[in-house]
This record gives structure tokens, C-alpha cells and sequence, in this order.
């Protein structure tokens, strides 16, 4: 049927699972139609919203076209859409920010509620009723479980020959029926190659020819080359002290252009035979896989620029032998990505000077993006890595502070702080030794000397563990939003 059809079995209130994980994967056609259906709901003067649970972020034919309409009561549990953000820190849209580790077994728990619908993009139907998976895995093996019914969009923008490359895993369970995940390494393949649901749960299926959200990166600036150096240095001297092999351990890298800059100064690096167990797989990491500098890549889902794409589907047959694609619940899982012993990668907004970070809320109160997937690989990795630049906004804000004024990760979660001044490594490190290595490593010029002073007084002040002049401690976000700057 057509996706109008298929909106206008969505009923006002609906809990709806929709594929998608970081810009792959998601419905293209369904959501825009239930868009219009909603917009002309509201003309009438009658009242239609939504709960939209996803992967993780979509593209601006899903969250942004409900988001414009007003179409969303709840989002969970991550996006980056700049409409949708704009409705959740108006107080319009509420928004559940979860780990992307915990949604599927949340759902299953009843924790969120009753989910009434699914609407899962799809590479093909096959014979046996089972689905060819797209370029994300995300949530779909769970929304297609516990939704009451299912929509399929059936894409055929994308290759078949992505059958294959996936790895389904039916073994999960809720306690106390709970079994060890054999995963051990990160190209094993523990699960079938594709999706499954009761044939009669499905509804409607309709199909598309749209292509996903294939956004360029930027080519990595002169800081996030410092950055990328920084860690390169450090994993290098970590190999040679003996704390890593020389093929380091499975890589986990976050999403964006800093990300994008550490793998590309992986592939000018001597690190061979290296492996990736991640949650996107983005085009630094297929460019280490290209190289042969990486034997294997585990992700949820692949999200890559124009060019990269072109690449991956002119030789798909040659990637679909070292790349394998999970459910998050898989590859974001803390008890794999701990026993794997994952070397993460992720950015923040901001570092207090005792190691917290804040990875999600613009000075206190606004929601960015959420906390994807940074806190399953911060707690649970080998080693990890917090990065970002100094400063933002031309000098106007400092990204290290006194105290985070939102706090995603704490100190006891937080190893390595890097920005393009230097590289902290707190390991073992007290609050207060910490504080100093941070101030002295990470800190911009033009702030090292007012977070010098100020920790300088907190420790003439109070107690010792973790000296703050409480006053003072959220001070600079403060003058931040009064003045646009936290420069005194």
C-alpha cells in the first residue's frame, strides 16, 4: 500500500518503534506520511501525538518532519535532529536520554510501556518471510518482538548484497533466564543473517527509493590532527610499556569529525592488524578496513559520506567478509565491550577539572544530542577517551571547567582527557592530582590561569578531597549566560 495508507493505520497516542540508528536505516516514506496526516489532524482541531522510540538518531524525514508538526509527545533514545532538539529544551517534546545499551532491555522489562507498532525499513523480503536488514540493525529485532504490528518499508535504493553482512541474535533473554553471550571475538557471528516476525503481525508494507542521511565529514582542522596525535602518541607508549598488544585491542569510536580525524591518523600510523567493535561504522573506519590496516569491523550500524558509499557498494562483497552488523543490545553490550576490552573513543561537551564530563547539555539545561553510546564504552572499556577541543564558540566558552554544570560520566569513569593542548591521563590519579594534570594538559592559555586560581583557592577552602568554592563552582556558566562569554 501506499505510506499514507500505512500512516493512517497509526492511531493517536501510539507507542511506535521506528528503525534507524545515527542517519542509516530508518523509514524514509511512513514518517513523512504520518507527518502530513497529523498536520492536517491538528488543523481540524484535533489533538494527535506520538511516542517515537528509535536506535538512535534518524535524518530530517523522520524526526524533523514529526518534530515540525508537533507530532512527538516522547523521543527516545537519542537524536540530533535541530527541530527536534529545538521542541525538547522548549518544553514541547519530552525526551527520554538513555544509554543505547539499555533501550531493547528496557522495552523488554515493560519499563517504557506497550509498544503498539513497529515501522522497520528493510533491504528485501525473503521467501521464508524473514528481512534482509538495511545498513542499520539498531532496535529492530526487539521492535519487531514486542510490537503489537508491524509496517515494513522496503527500500530499493539499497544493494542486496548487504545479505550477509549481518549477525541477528535470538539468545537474549530477562532474568532470571539470563545465559552468557558467546561473543569473543569481533568478528565472530553468533545469530542468524536476518530478521523474523509473526507473519501476521505485519500490516502493511510499502515501498521506497530513498537514499539515507549520507552526510559529509569535514576534513579533520588543524585541532583535531593535535587530538588525533595526542592519542596516536599515547597508544604507541602504551604498546611499548607493555599494557597493549601491538595490534592494540578492538577499537570503539564515537561519531563526528574528531572521531573521523583518530582513525585517519590510525591509517598514516605502524598499527596493523587492528579490529573495530563499535556502534557506527563511519568512514574513517572503512577507510582502515580498505587499507588493510583493519582485519574485521563490528558495528550496529554504517553511516558514511557520499563518496564512502559509493566505495562500499562498488565493492560490497569485499566488505561484507570484515564487516558484521548487531543489534545495539549486542554491540553496545557493557559485558561484551568489557571482555572484548574495547578501547573507546567519544566526545564530549565539557571536562570539569576532577575528570567529569558532560557529553549532553549546553550549560546545564539544554539538551545537544544525548548520551548515545559513550557511557556503555566509558564504563565498561580497557581504556577511554574523552575528547574535544578547548575551547568553543571563538574563544567564548572554555571547555574545561570548574565543575560540569550536567554530569554524564563521572571522574571514576573517566581515564584519558584529550584536547588539541595535550593529553591527561588520570589513571590512579586523586581528585586533586587529577585537577592539575587536566589544568596543565587540556586547559586553552587563555583559561589555564583563572582555573589555576581558582583551584588554588578551593584547596585554602574546605575540605581536601575534592576542593570547590560551591559559590563559584558553576560561576562561569553563569556569567556565560548572562554575557555570552565565561571569560571574567
Amino acid at each position: 500500500m501506499s505510506a499514507s495508507e500505512a500512516a493512517a493505520l497509526i492511531e493517536p497516542g501510539s507507542n511506535v518503534g521506528m528503525s534507524g540508528f545515527t542517519g542509516a536505516g530508518y523509514p524514509k516514506s511512513i514518517p513523512q506520511a504520518l507527518a502530513q496526516r497529523i498536520e492536517q489532524e491538528h488543523a481540524a482541531g484535533h489533538p494527535f501525538r506520538v511516542s517515537i522510540w528509535t536506535g538512535a538518531s534518524t535524518a530530517p524525514e523522520l524526526d524533523g518532519a514529526l518534530a515540525k508538526v508537533d507530532g512527538m509527545a516522547m523521543r527516545l533514545p537519542f537524536q540530533s535532529d535541530p527541530i527536534c532538539r529545538e521542541k525538547i529544551n522548549t518544553g514541547k517534546m519530552h525526551f527520554t536520554d538513555m544509554h543505547l545499551s539499555h533501550v531493547a532491555q528496557h522495552a523488554w522489562f515493560g519499563f517504557l510501556g506497550h509498544l503498539n507498532v513497529a515501522v522497520i525499513e528493510v533491504t528485501a523480503i525473503n521467501a521464508d518471510g524473514s528481512f534482509v536488514p538495511t545498513m542499520a540493525v539498531g532496535n529492530n529485532k526487539t521492535w519487531l518482538d514486542l510490537a503489537d504490528k508491524v509496517i515494513l518499508e522496503v527500500n530499493h535504493r539499497l544493494p542486496f548484497e548487504l545479505d550477509g553482512m549481518h549477525d541477528i541474535y535470538y539468545g537474549t533473554a530477562i532474568p532470571p533466564q539470563r545465559k552468557p553471550i558467546p561473543l569473543y571475538g569481533p568478528h565472530d557471528r553468533i545469530g542468524e543473517p536476518h530478521l523474523k516476525c509473526d507473519i501476521d503481525k505485519i500490516i502493511a508494507i510499502v515501498e521506497t527509493d530513498s537514499p539515507d542521511r549520507n552526510s559529509a565529514f569535514a576534513a579533520p582542522d588543524a585541532n583535531s590532527e593535535l587530538i588525533a596525535g595526542h592519542i596516536i602518541d599515547f597508544l604507541a607508549h602504551e604498546v611499548k610499556v607493555g599494557r597493549l598488544p601491538k595490534e592494540l585491542l578492538p577499537l570503539q569510536s564515537g561519531v563526528g569529525n574528531v572521531a573521523n580525524a583518530v582513525l585517519a591518523g590510525l591509517l598514516k600510523s605502524p598499527f596493523d592488524g587492528l579490529t573495530g567493535y563499535t556502534e557506527v561504522l563511519q568512514d574513517g573506519m572503512l577507510d582502515l578496513v580498505r587499507a588493510g590496516k583493519m582485519k574485521s569491523a563490528s558495528a550496529s550500524a554504517i553511516s558514511l559520506s557520499h563518496a564512502a558509499l559509493d566505495d562500499f557498494v562498488k565493492n560490497i562483497d569485499f566488505y561484507r567478509e570484515r564487516i558484521v552488523l548487531r543489534p545495539q543490545e549486542i554491540s553496545n553490550h557493557p559485558e561484551v565491550v568489557r571482555r572484548l576490552g574495547v578501547i573507546g573513543m567519544n566526545s564530549m561537551i565539557e571536562a570539569d577539572i576532577y575528570g567529569n564530563i558532560n557529553s549532553t547539555h549546553i550549560l546545564g539545561t539544554g539538551m545537544m544530542n544525548g548520551i548515545g553510546g559513550s557511557g556503555d564504552f566509558a564504563r565498561n572499556s580497557y581504556l577511554n577517551f574523552f575528547v574535544t577541543p578547548s575551547i568553543a564558540k571563538g574563544g567564548k566558552i572554555s571547555c574545561i571547567v570548574p565543575m560540569c554544570a550536567h554530569v554524564d560520566h563521572t571522574e571514576h569513569d573517566t581515564q584519558v582527557i584529550v584536547t588539541e593542548q595535550g593529553l591527561a591521563d588520570l589513571r590512579g590519579l586523586s581528585p586533586r592530582q587529577r585537577a592539575q594534570v587536566i589544568i596543565d594538559k587540556c586547559a586553552h592559555p587563555d583559561y589555564r590561569p583563572m582555573l589555576q586560581d581558582y583551584f588554588d583557592r578551593a584547596q585554602q577552602s574546605g575540605g581536601q578531597h575534592t576542593p570547590h568554592i560551591l559559590g563559584e563552582a558553576l560561576s562561569w556558566h553563569d556569567r556565560c549566560q548572562k554575557t555570552g562569554s565565561m571569560m571574567a
